[in-house]
């Protein structure tokens, strides 16, 4: 990535700008975080479950005992996830906190004014102090740390964003620590000349154009996925076939997860399959999707999972095992989606 070069007038507005956003560093970015569970068994077990960890350490309480710290404890990752504030209603110090800042910009807001709209999250940085363990109750506060200059990347123009979370148990001391970055960008305008030229010389555009005002977001194309936009766009359901093992795989990635080899090639499947699991999302409404939005993890029948929607919508009736079969979408200009639709078994 790199600095922008800009006009004088340009210069002018950027420095304003970077000003104003840095005069945020070291300032609250929120207000504080709490545990609405003190840390305990159960949700130690379900995070296990989901990801597939059976550390004894997390897991095994007799196991545990015979261990230097002499109990459960839980995993380190899982840092985050104990002050997640989840779907529970706002607390009254979150409420304060919202009403002290309502008439005040935020780091965000003035970025949005200044065009820069898009956001996409690029690392996460955490520090472990000491072990959590069953009974730790955890809040977290949140600082700005910084914000980059005007930087030029391959999303387009924008400023990195870093804000600092520490976790303190119960007695204030500090746990853990994380750092979370995200690069708010502009993205780039459908009417860019840059954009005309290239349907002018012949030269390939995206194959996602940029996001609609009001319209649904758009995926990040890079080097993994823009195969799997591509095959979308001409009514192919395309996966990722490791070379090597010829494990399939889906999402794409770098690398195969079974044998960790970094050739493969992408293979079309016949987008048929039956729904594994779904949910209907209600809450928070997000525009332009309507409430009860039906979103399906789908069971292909050549093996992989994948997240997708169901075509017919929210009045749908759904059932785990309903067979579907893939249909492609141009639901706006540039934006061709796999969808499902429910077909008789």
């Amino acid at each position: 990535m790199s600095e922008t070069p800009k006009n004088a007038s340009q210069d002018s507005r950027a420095e304003d700008l970077l000003k104003a956003l840095q005069a945020f560093e070291g300032t609250s970015g929120g207000a504080p975080g709490t545990c609405p569970y003190p840390i305990n068994i159960a949700m130690i077990h379900h995070w296990c479950d989901a990801m597939g960890d059976r550390n004894p350490a997390y897991l095994d309480a007799e196991f545990a005992s015979t261990t230097e710290r002499g109990g459960v404890i839980a995993p380190p990752v899982m840092l985050q996830a104990w002050t997640m504030r989840g779907l529970r209603p706002s607390t009254a110090e979150e409420k304060a906190h919202a009403a002290s800042a309502s008439d005040d910009k935020s780091v965000m807001q003035l970025l949005d004014e200044a065009g820069f709209t898009s956001v996409v999250a690029t690392n996460c940085e955490q520090e472990y102090l000491r072990d959590l363990v069953p009974g730790d109750d955890l809040t977290h506060e949140v600082e700005l740390e910084s914000v980059s200059p005007e930087k030029k990347t391959g999303l387009g123009v924008g400023h990195f964003v870093t804000s600092l979370y520490s976790f303190r148990d119960a007695r204030g001391e500090i746990v853990g620590t994380m750092r979370f970055r995200i690069l708010k960008f502009r993205p780039p305008a459908a009417s860019d000349p840059s954009a005309k030229s290239k349907r002018d010389t012949g030269e390939k555009e995206p194959v996602i154009g940029p996001r609609i005002a009001g319209g649904r977001p758009r995926p990040s194309l890079n080097q993994d996925v823009t195969f799997f936009w591509e095959g979308a766009s001409e009514g192919k359901l395309l996966v990722q076939r490791c070379t090597d093992c010829e494990n399939l795989r889906h999402p794409p990635g770098p690398g195969c997860p079974a044998c960790s080899s970094m050739e493969w090639e992408p293979v079309e499947m016949s987008g048929k399959g039956e729904i594994y699991s779904f949910v209907r999302h209600h809450h928070p409404h997000i525009p332009p999707f309507e409430i009860g939005h039906p979103v399906i993890l789908v069971q292909l029948d050549e093996g992989p999972r994948l997240i997708s929607e169901l075509a017919e919508g929210p009045d749908a009736e759904i059932e785990i095992g309903m067979r579907v079969e893939v249909q492609f979408d141009e639901l706006e200009e540039r934006l061709t989606l796999p969808r499902f639709r429910i077909v008789d078994a």
